[in-house]
C-alpha cells in the first residue's frame, strides 16, 4: 500500500496520490483531487512498462486544468441545454460553463473536488464526495462514492454509487485521455476503434444531441468493426465538421439495465496494446482531443497535440433531463445509484 503527497491546494489542503498494483506488474497513480488517473502503466509488446493515459506531473497543473484530464466528472457528465432542466414541475437553473449549456456538472463538478478517502489498499482506492444541494443549481444532497480497482485479470475497474435526499438527475464518468502508443510522442491517429453499437447520437450546433437515433452504417461514424480513427477524424461529414473530429455518443442500450456488456475496443498497432470497455451504461461518448492546440502543458516539458488521446465516457446520454426518448437519469431518495465501468487490457509480447 502506497500514498505520498502529491501537493497542497491553495485552501491548504493537502492532496495524496495513491498507488495501485497487481500480481502481473501493471500500476495506476490516482489522486483524491479530482479522482484523476495520473498514470496507468501496461506492458507494450517488447514488455516494457508504459503509460496509457495521458497527464501532468504538477498539482497546480491539474488545478488549472480545464480539459478535465483523467478525472471524475459529475454532478452531470456531458452538456445540459441552456443548463436548466425541470423536475416535478420546478425549473433549476444551472451553471453555464460552456457557451449556453451546463458541462461536466458546472465550474468546479467532481473534478474540481478533492475527495474523501474512505479505503486503500494494494490493489484498490475507494473515494467519497458528498455534493451539497444546491451545488452548481443541482437539487439534493448528493453522497457518492467510487472504487477503483485494479484486478490481477488486468483490468482496471470503476464501481459508482450515489444517493440523494431529494429528488435529482446525476451522470458519472471518468474522463482519462488515453494514448495506447505511449503518450504525447503520437497521436491516437494510427488506433483502431470498434464500437459495439450501430447508432449514434448526432449533434446540434452546441454539441447538444438534437434527440435522435442515427445509424452508422456508411457514415464516417460507423465503428462496427475496427477502422483507423484518423480516417474517420477527418472526414468532412458534416457532424465531424461540427466538433473538429469525433465527439459523439453511441447507444449502446436503449432502456436501463445492470448488465455488464462489451462497450469499445481500442488497438495500437504501434504498442501491440489492446483495451476492452465494458459497462453498465446505457452509452458511450467518444471524444479525441479535437480541441488540443498543443498548448496544453504536458509532464517532460512537452505539449499535448490535437488528438493526443481518446476518451472513452461511458455515462447515460448529454441532456437526457430534457429529452424523454433519453434512458432516464432521474435518482429517487431511497434509491441507490450503481454503474461499473472496466478498462481491460491485453498485449501481443513479441
Amino acid at each position: 500500500m502506497s500514498e505520498y503527497t502529491f501537493g497542497t491546494l491553495p485552501d491548504g489542503k493537502e492532496v495524496s496520490l495513491f498507488v495501485l498494483k497487481n500480481s502481473k506488474g501493471y500500476t495506476a497513480e490516482i489522486l483524491n483531487y479530482g479522482g484523476i488517473i495520473k498514470s496507468l502503466h501496461v506492458p507494450d509488446k517488447t514488455g516494457l512498462m508504459t503509460n496509457v493515459v495521458l497527464g501532468f506531473e504538477s498539482l497546480e497543473e491539474y488545478v488549472a486544468d480545464q480539459t478535465y484530464m483523467g478525472a471524475l466528472v459529475g454532478r452531470y457528465s456531458n452538456r445540459i441545454t441552456n443548463g436548466r432542466f425541470e423536475l416535478n414541475g420546478k425549473e433549476f437553473q444551472l451553471s453555464v460553463n460552456n457557451g449556453q449549456n451546463c458541462l461536466h456538472g458546472g465550474f468546479h463538478g467532481f473534478n474540481k473536488k478533492l475527495w474523501e478517502l474512505v479505503s486503500h489498499n494494494s490493489d484498490s482506492l475507494k473515494i467519497a464526495y458528498t455534493s451539497p444541494d444546491g451545488e452548481e443549481g443541482f437539487p439534493g444532497n448528493l453522497s457518492v462514492q467510487v472504487l477503483y480497482t485494479l484486478t490481477d485479470k488486468n483490468e482496471l475497474k470503476i464501481e459508482y454509487r450515489g444517493i440523494t435526499d431529494k429528488t435529482t438527475y446525476i451522470n458519472f464518468t471518468q474522463h482519462s485521455y488515453f494514448n495506447l502508443s505511449a503518450g504525447s510522442e503520437r497521436t491516437i491517429e494510427d488506433h483502431f476503434l470498434q464500437i459495439n453499437s450501430d447508432l449514434y447520437l448526432p449533434n446540434n450546433e452546441q454539441s447538444v444531441p438534437n434527440g435522435n437515433y442515427d445509424f452508422v452504417l456508411q457514415t464516417p461514424f460507423s465503428f462496427v468493426k475496427p477502422e483507423k480513427l484518423g480516417d474517420a477524424l477527418t472526414d468532412v461529414h458534416v457532424q465531424m465538421k461540427l466538433d473538429f473530429g469525433l465527439n459523439h455518443s453511441y447507444v449502446l442500450k436503449i432502456r436501463n439495465s445492470q448488465e455488464l456488456q462489451l462497450a469499445a475496443r481500442l488497438f495500437s498497432p504501434t504498442s501491440g496494446i489492446t483495451m476492452e470497455t465494458f459497462t453498465t451504461e446505457p452509452g458511450i461518448h467518444v471524444y479525441c482531443a479535437n480541441y488540443f492546440d498543443g498548448k496544453t502543458s504536458e509532464k517532460f516539458g512537452k505539449s499535448y497535440p490535437k488528438y493526443a488521446g481518446i476518451c472513452l465516457e461511458t455515462q447515460h446520454f448529454a441532456d437526457s433531463p430534457n429529452q424523454p426518448g433519453f434512458p432516464s437519469t432521474l435518482l429517487l431518495p431511497g434509491e441507490e445509484f450503481t454503474s461499473t465501468t472496466i478498462y481491460s487490457f491485453h498485449t501481443k509480447i513479441d
